[in-house]
């Protein structure tokens, strides 16, 4: 199980969604949410100035990420985030979640070493359990 999980997506119900069925599945202790990446951001550089010793647990682990959305997409949140200013987060790994699989997607996501996967929305239990395989949870 993982401690941490943020959910990037500008939709309420997107995000209610996901935090439903991560809580059913026991795939994550605590689920956060951004709804857009600067707010995502923000939460990151929250952490990051803060002088709090527990920071490092209280980091995300895993993120499920939007692309299209208002503010900063997921394109524009992967390249701040992936940027040497984040690097002490960069162990969390990206799972993006899109209502379209676009093949020129799929390839613009293989330049990000942090992406584990690509993965139409919703996210649902079995897509869960898939996971839990694939990340050895």
């Amino acid at each position: 199980m993982l401690q941490q999980i943020l959910c990037i997506d500008d939709d309420p119900i997107t995000l209610m969604l996901c935090k439903k069925v991560i809580s059913k599945s026991s795939f994550s202790n605590e689920i956060i949410t951004a709804q857009n990446g600067e707010e995502a951001l923000h939460h990151f550089n929250t952490l990051k100035y803060t002088n709090n010793k527990n920071k490092i647990n209280k980091k995300p682990e895993l993120i499920f990420l939007d692309l299209n959305m208002p503010v900063m997409g997921g394109w524009e949140f992967l390249d701040h985030f992936t940027s040497p200013d984040y690097r002490e987060f960069n162990t969390a790994r990206v799972i993006v979640l899109s209502s379209t699989i676009d093949p020129e997607d799929l390839a613009k996501a293989k330049k990000y070493p942090i992406i584990i996967d690509f993965l139409s929305k919703p996210i649902t239990q079995p897509m869960l359990e898939y996971l839990k395989k694939k990340m050895d949870l």
